[in-house]
């Protein structure tokens, strides 16, 4: 009598686990029954009949898709290695089973075959400087192409370019020259305002006698300053006449006529 009882309870957990099917909230069922599509079910319970329904799952979250690195040729006959992710998600449950064998596979396979043509076009600096703007041709070419499989593209981004030794001690030596190029335009620069504002203090200088014998007087001291020797300046004649030109006109007297008696 038990072992009946076992055996009717068996059968109608094997009877209800064919009947019934839970979705999680992310996953849809996309039914066939006797080989035909009836439709998409889900989420929640799904009620089948057993022996001729048949549900197969899809997962509606965002999938990553790491591409291997590809090699390929720019534009300027530069070899180089590429490789980029790519994030990817099922937007109709139909057709990405009725559309393809394994969605997953054939978008990693369209991602490849892109990546090495669409890169190939672009030349080397612009695969090294324009990376935003070619990710963004990327998402699009893949995603016209998955679109009939109910794939949408999210996002391509390029991960890393890998480039020879020979080409990356090139562009080494190539950014030392650009260093050294922008320092001596700095370099001339500051030369050229310089002798400008040279130019200018000389110009306020000449009209201004007095004021180079102060500048002249002034570079004396500072150069006293510095050294405890002995040290002998000759003094320009202009500043000798400038001086004896200020002590004598205040204190020169004006001589008077003599007067002679009729």
């Amino acid at each position: 009598m038990w072992l009946q009882w076992i055996v009717l309870i068996a059968f109608a957990a094997v009877l209800v686990g064919n009947l019934v099917r839970v979705m999680r909230e992310y996953e849809r069922a996309v039914m066939f029954r006797l080989g035909r599509f009836v439709g998409v079910k889900g989420p929640g319970l799904v009620w089948m009949i057993p022996l001729f329904d048949r549900l197969v799952k899809v997962d509606l979250r965002i999938h990553t898709h790491d591409v291997p690195p590809q090699d390929l040729i720019t534009r300027d006959n530069v070899s180089v290695t590429v490789n980029a992710v790519v994030y990817r998600r099922i937007v109709d449950p139909k057709a990405a089973v009725l559309g393809v064998e394994d969605v997953n596979f054939a978008t990693t396979q369209v991602a490849q075959t892109t990546l090495r043509s669409s890169l190939g076009r672009a030349d080397l600096d612009t695969l090294l400087t324009e990376r935003d703007r070619l990710s963004e041709d990327l998402q699009a070419t893949i995603a016209s192409q998955v679109a009939q499989w109910g794939v949408e593209i999210l996002s391509v981004e390029i991960k890393d370019i890998q480039l020879p030794e020979t080409m990356k001690r090139a562009l080494a030596r190539k950014a030392e020259a650009e260093r050294e190029r922008r320092a001596k335009v700095i370099h001339a620069q500051g030369e050229l305002a310089a002798a400008q504002r040279l130019s200018e203090a000389a110009d306020t200088l000449s009209t201004e006698p007095a004021a180079i014998h102060l500048r002249f007087l002034q570079s004396i001291s500072e150069v006293a300053a510095e050294r405890n020797s002995t040290l002998v300046v000759p003094l320009p004649l202009e500043l000798l006449k400038t001086l004896m030109s200020g002590v004598g006109a205040p204190g020169e007297a004006t001589p008077s006529a003599p007067s002679v008696a009729p």
